[in-house]
């Protein structure tokens, strides 16, 4: 049976403290760049903090982070890429995004109803001595291709490598798990194998309090989220957003 990797993100978990967001990028030798902006940043797990619109007393604030949805379903970015620079994974439900098919043109980004996509902008460029610490897993990519949360490619290719030196096919859980999971201090990121039942994961993105954003659109996102609050969960739909700003750190 193929597998369907996904995550459920507890928002009544996350503080914000953007673990994922660092942890990410040094799993994926994301270079450092001063003169980036919020919109041109590179970011494949960008944290976002919301309110429910209120003030003083009647004020309640939360985090959400966001990464690529890995939509299961008529994939909006892999249906406008000219080059075939996007493909679903079928064997693991992962939308890939290939950089040496990419031209650039940033019709995925323009389709991705998640905002979950990156122009690079710079060639990568390390400080003296930081080049040490890269991970030899992940190939650094050129200016001029998009980019994305892949849920850590690289440590499913080393899981399956040490799958098949054990004479095994199929994975160890414990081997594949993506680097903002490893990360996060507060456990609020939760990573498994939606295809099966069995699976801790696939109970919580079942549980009552789990939503997926923009769920009206018919993707089927493999990125669920969950939380107690009746308002955080209303932010899942745009109608219902009354506020929202960038967190960065």
């Amino acid at each position: 049976m193929n597998a369907r990797y996904g995550m459920v993100i507890d928002l009544d978990r996350c503080t914000g403290c953007g673990s994922c967001m660092i942890a990410c990028s040094a799993e994926n030798n994301v270079a450092p760049t001063p003169q980036a902006t919020p919109r041109t940043g590179l970011t494949p797990m960008l944290v976002r903090k919301v309110s429910n619109g209120m003030q003083g007393t009647a004020r309640r604030e939360a985090f959400i982070p966001i990464a690529c949805m890995h939509c299961e379903h008529d994939t909006p970015c892999a249906k406008v890429c000219p080059q075939q620079a996007v493909e679903v994974d079928k064997a693991t439900g992962i939308v890939m995004q290939m950089p040496q098919r990419c031209l650039g043109c940033r019709y995925c980004m323009t389709a991705c109803p998640y905002h979950a996509r990156y122009y690079n902008w710079w060639d990568p460029v390390w400080p003296a001595g930081m080049e040490k610490s890269l991970n030899p897993g992940v190939a650094s990519r050129m200016r001029g291709v998009v980019e994305k949360c892949n849920l850590c490619h690289a440590r499913l290719h080393s899981a399956k490598e040490k799958a098949a030196a054990a004479g095994k096919r199929e994975i160890d859980a414990a081997d594949y798990v993506p680097a903002c999971v490893e990360a996060c201090p507060t456990g609020a990121i939760h990573f498994g194998n939606l295809a099966d039942q069995n699976d801790p994961v696939w109970n919580e993105a079942h549980s009552p309090n789990a939503f997926r954003m923009l769920a009206r659109l018919g993707t089927e996102p493999k990125l669920y989220y969950k939380s107690k609050e009746a308002w955080v969960r209303a932010l899942a739909e745009p109608s219902t957003a009354r506020s929202s700003e960038v967190q960065h750190g």
